[in-house]
């Protein structure tokens, strides 16, 4: 009896022994259970969090981006308004903001220029006024005004004019500058209209380059009016600046088209004795009744396509006549103003536009015609006897 006792005791605790561990085990996988799905459930929230987290990263993108697309809209309809200030007009058509330091800068120069021009005293043989101590002719004095413009502006690495063709470094970083100081000068005394013509380039080289590389281009006539045209490479037109009596220029004009129309400004007269081609090409413009407008100074001339939405320049080599025109200094600059205006050039004698003949050295120079598209076709034609870059062009020229 007490074996079977003891036997039936052991027994006993050996149930209530696997009874605990059974129940131990299937605690433990209960609490295994849990733990798997609070980890599934904290995978699927994190994921969750993560996908929520990149939905709105996305959002934020895409309302910067459409933030920007209507702040580029914006820019681009109130671009150009007649009216703004020149600051103004920078601020709206370029993010550069050594760009625009740059071009207020040269303005500040033109509006310098202007007064002594104005003020110049003048004899038989020269113009002078003024500079600090000394006593200039006034194409010298510009000449000076307009390297300390650039290197006070603090934006220009490289420098160089036609009085000083070899760049001179001042000392900035952003962009290169080549200018003419005051083309005409040598009419300043019969009281016509002259200029400063530049153009500038980013980066520090002034050699190497196109006048298709340009960032912006302008001039500065002194007439009646004194007046500060401008081009910029990212921005449509070329641009009319009236400088008013308080000192700022104001945007009165903007040109996008050169139209067909008979008037035409012939430099270099002299070459038709011994160029039959461009003797030919100034006949038809008498024949067919063109009006001459002419006055000897460049900026003027080419102004005046700009401002009247029409006619054609032209200044031509010939054997004995050799070009003076400087691409650098004036081709390439002029070039850029007149063809944001929708015109046209040819250069070089090659039938190509004057943005595109490489500058390889800083005094080169070249022949040149400015105009709408029908005329320089016809110039080129009749010059070079193709066109090929306008053939299908039909000029309609009317008066």
């Amino acid at each position: 009896i007490k074996v079977k006792s003891m036997i039936g005791a052991k027994a006993s605790m050996q149930a209530t022994t696997s009874r605990k561990a059974t129940s131990s085990v299937t605690k433990s996988f209960a609490q295994k259970g849990k733990t798997a799905a609070a980890n599934t459930r904290a995978k699927a929230q994190l994921m969750g969090s993560t996908k929520s987290n990149f939905v709105a990263r996305q959002g934020l993108n895409m309302q910067a981006l459409a933030s920007k697309q209507t702040k580029r809209n914006t820019k681009l309809a109130a671009r150009a308004e007649v009216g703004d200030t020149l600051e103004e007009f920078l601020e709206k058509n370029t993010d550069d903001l050594k760009l625009r330091q740059l071009m207020l800068s040269m303005g500040e120069a033109v509006r310098t220029i202007a007064y002594k021009v104005r003020t110049a005293s003048c004899s038989a043989t020269a113009c002078i006024n003024s500079f600090g101590d000394e006593q200039l002719a006034v194409d010298l004095l510009a000449d000076k005004i307009l390297f300390e413009t650039l290197k006070f502006s603090g934006v220009c690495e490289l420098a160089c004019s036609e009085e000083v063709p070899e760049p001179l470094e001042l000392g900035g970083k952003g962009f290169s500058v080549a200018f003419d100081p005051l083309d005409g000068s040598s009419i300043v005394d019969t009281n016509f209209s002259v200029g400063t013509i530049f153009g500038v380039w980013p980066g520090g080289k002034l050699t190497g380059i196109t006048g298709r590389d340009q960032a912006a281009a302008a001039m500065g006539v002194y007439g009646p009016r004194t007046v500060y045209c401008l081009a910029l490479k990212d921005c449509p037109g070329c641009h009319e600046f009236l400088l008013q009596d308080d000192g700022k220029f104001i945007h009165v004009k903007e040109t996008t088209e050169i139209a067909e129309g008979k008037m035409f400004s012939p430099g270099n007269l002299r070459a038709t004795f011994d160029n039959p081609e461009y003797a030919k090409l100034v006949n038809y413009w008498i024949d067919n009744q063109y009006t001459l407008r002419y006055t000897g100074g460049m900026v003027p001339d080419v102004f005046q396509i700009i401002v009247k939405e029409k006619g054609v320049f032209s200044n031509v080599i010939s054997p004995t006549t050799k070009a003076k025109l400087r691409l650098l200094f004036e081709v390439a600059p002029l070039a850029l103003l007149v063809e944001k205006a929708g015109g046209a050039s040819s250069c070089d004698g090659k039938c190509v536009s004057g943005l595109d003949v490489e500058v390889e050295q800083h005094d080169q120079r070249t022949q040149i015609c400015y105009g709408s598209v029908g005329e320089v076709k016809r110039f080129e034609e009749t010059l070079y006897g193709k066109s090929e870059r306008f053939a299908e062009i039909t000029e309609n020229v009317s008066a």
